[in-house]
């Protein structure tokens, strides 16, 4: 176990890694950085002199190790447009996009589990299709189209909730749906996959032969080994939670690294761009780094291959 941890760890390194130099050659790839940042109609000698105030007239090379070297030691750099500290004020908008990502994964797992195991029960039946209707139906439809129909429906026609800010648990209860019912079919049509596959195996029929109540089977031992596979997908769609939370964020005005974000892209904040992206990859490889340990522990034949 301890060795395919620690290969696990240096791969994640790795990543992270390649991950940090993606996110610097952003700021390059747009175009010309110091363009961008003097504005339009900016004069040449007023270009010239924000390519040297920023160290843009240096190497790439030197320039993303100066970056690096600041980032190691906790210097993230000043907003352009805040004109603040880049991490105290990714920091202060974190906690909300992680409360929005776990409510929506929550959201994600509450509709598709049951969803997922009446499927697997029912295979071929009329509740089989209907579920997986409900599933096509949440893959196939917008996630923002589906937000603005739930605050047309519980904001406007039945001021139940509010549409934004981020107050109260109230704030989060329409973006959580919205972001969360968008990824729920994978993982419904993924417990379907694997309850049909262990309801047909022998130690299920033994279970049944002894004459176990069907909730037990079903449960205790179809549902628990059916549901390893789900735990490497809830990292990655936690990830992907955080990560894709932009739009959502921007409709309900989260104030949250997705609403930060949209707003440095706007505002062609650079230094916070890169943050970002950098933080959410970073998070999205540890809750990846997560997910291969835990099943590795949940089934000793991950870590023996």
């Amino acid at each position: 176990m301890f060795v395919y941890v620690l290969k696990r760890l240096g791969l994640a390194v790795l990543v992270s890694f390649t991950v940090s130099i993606l996110a610097f050659l952003l700021l390059h790839l747009s175009g010309d950085p110091a363009v961008a940042l003097a504005g339009e109609g900016a004069r040449q000698a007023d270009i010239d002199m924000v390519r040297q105030t920023y160290g843009l007239d240096r190497p790439i090379p030197i320039q993303y190790a100066d970056w690096l070297w600041k980032l190691v030691h906790g210097n993230f750099g000043t907003s352009v447009y805040f004109k603040t500290d880049v991490g105290p004020l990714i920091m202060d908008k974190l906690g909300t996009t992680l409360l929005l990502g776990i409510c929506a994964l929550g959201v994600a797992l509450v509709v598709s589990v049951p969803l997922g195991v009446l499927a697997a029960i029912y295979k071929n039946s009329w509740i089989d299709r209907l579920c997986l209707a409900i599933a096509v139906l949440g893959q196939a439809l917008p996630n923002f189209f589906f937000a603005l129909l739930l605050i047309m429906l519980f904001s406007i026609s039945w001021r139940m909730l509010p549409v934004s800010g981020s107050d109260t648990w109230q704030h989060f209860v329409m973006p959580a749906i919205a972001l969360g019912y968008y990824v729920a079919p994978a993982f419904m049509r993924l417990i379907r996959a694997g309850m049909i596959e262990v309801l047909g195996a022998d130690y299920i029929r033994t279970a049944r032969a002894k004459g176990l109540p069907v909730s037990t089977v079903i449960f205790k031992h179809a549902l628990r080994n059916a549901i390893v596979p789900v735990v490497a997908l809830a990292a990655v769609q936690l990830g992907f939670l955080l990560g894709g939370s932009v739009v959502i964020e921007t409709i309900f005005a989260l104030n949250g690294i997705g609403y930060l974000a949209y707003q440095s892209i706007t505002y062609k904040d650079f230094p916070v761009m890169q943050v970002i992206v950098l933080l959410l990859s970073g998070i999205y490889v540890l809750l990846t780094l997560a997910s291969d340990i835990a099943n590795a522990w949940l089934d000793p034949r991950i870590r023996v291959a």
